[in-house]
């Protein structure tokens, strides 16, 4: 088989396309290596994915129809997944129209070529923000037209625009909601990245609000492993990709402390009006879909991400944090 992979360069794209490799599959991995975090990091997990066979790398932007149609012109896919995306809440509140072009207009431009080109099968990746503060924990069921920032409002735009061309042109279309993905060579404008740095460093990390916000913390791996999973199903379908176990933010950093043997510096902020005080996944639609479960528990996967943080510290610790 062959894959579209957008955002291939990006944390859980570069992962999907990992896993699609080891299943022998050919990936066209697509990605406009932007400067919203340090590239370095993009081009870290770049660099592992063109060592593979059966991997092609565009650089190029899925904001441009003339580009995808390209793509979809000198490929016959078998399926799209669509991993490009600007993410971060608080950004999006100071640039809404990147995350409009990129989440909104980019899902169009790739829904018209698969359209177009009979691709009938398509994979977009959400996130647990389109829940907005909803009952916990947060089923597929809840209501998600109450979005707290432009990001979650990009997203849930998307989703729509998938129903349409599902309901209009049959396309099967997979929506998994991702829950705080954490992992190896993660992004450095999440919370996790930046205390490791900052922590290691001996600089003061900003916590906003009180620290006892809670984050359904997922690692890597098994999202991709969700991700990938969604080849085999057929219709609509819109699912919850979390962990299942919420953690405290405190105590997520005093565990750091422990991993990297220093005492973190906190430096208390206001609570940002456009973040949830709790992400909690249910899981019960994901398991009946897909027999899935998270496996990797937050306090393995940070072990796993700190140990790469160490071997790869000749060039992280530089690394410069986004906002």
């Amino acid at each position: 088989m062959i894959h579209l992979v957008t955002g291939t360069a990006g944390f859980i794209g570069s992962k999907v396309a990992e896993k699609l490799l080891d299943k022998g599959d050919q990936v066209i991995g697509i990605d406009n290596l932007n400067d919203y975090y340090d590239v370095r990091v993009k081009q870290w997990r770049l660099g592992n994915l063109q060592k593979r066979k059966n991997f092609q790398f565009v650089n190029g932007d899925i904001i441009s129809y003339e580009v995808v149609e390209g793509l979809f012109k000198k490929h016959a896919f078998d399926a799209v997944f669509n991993l490009a995306a600007r993410a971060g809440v608080r950004a999006s509140v100071e640039d809404p129209w990147i995350y409009y072009d990129t989440n909104v207009k980019g899902t169009l431009n790739l829904l018209e070529s698969c359209r177009n080109h009979g691709v009938d099968r398509f994979i977009l990746a959400s996130t647990s923000s389109v829940y907005g503060e909803t009952e916990t924990p947060f089923n597929v069921a809840n209501k998600t037209d109450t979005p707290l920032s432009p990001y979650a409002a990009s997203k849930k735009g998307a989703e729509a625009l998938c129903y349409s061309y599902h309901y209009l042109y049959h396309l099967n279309v997979s929506i998994p909601r991702y829950f705080t993905v954490y992992g190896p060579a993660g992004r450095p404008d999440m919370s996790y990245f930046k205390f490791i740095l900052k922590i290691d460093r001996g600089e003061a990390i900003d916590v906003y609000g009180d620290g006892k916000q809670s984050r359904d913390f997922t690692f890597i791996d098994d999202v991709a492993e969700a991700t990938v999973r969604c080849l085999d199903l057929s219709g609509y379908n819109v699912f919850n990709v979390g962990n299942d176990r919420p953690v405290i933010l405190l105590d997520m950093i005093h565990f750091l402390e422990e991993l990297l043997g220093k005492k973190a510096k906190m430096n208390f902020m206001a609570r940002h009006p456009a973040d949830n005080p709790i992400t909690w996944a249910d899981l019960g639609k994901t398991q009946e879909l897909l027999r899935w479960r998270p496996q990797v528990p937050m306090e393995e996967g940070m072990q796993r991400v700190v140990k790469w943080y160490l071997e790869n510290k000749d060039w992280v610790k530089n690394i410069k944090l986004a906002d």
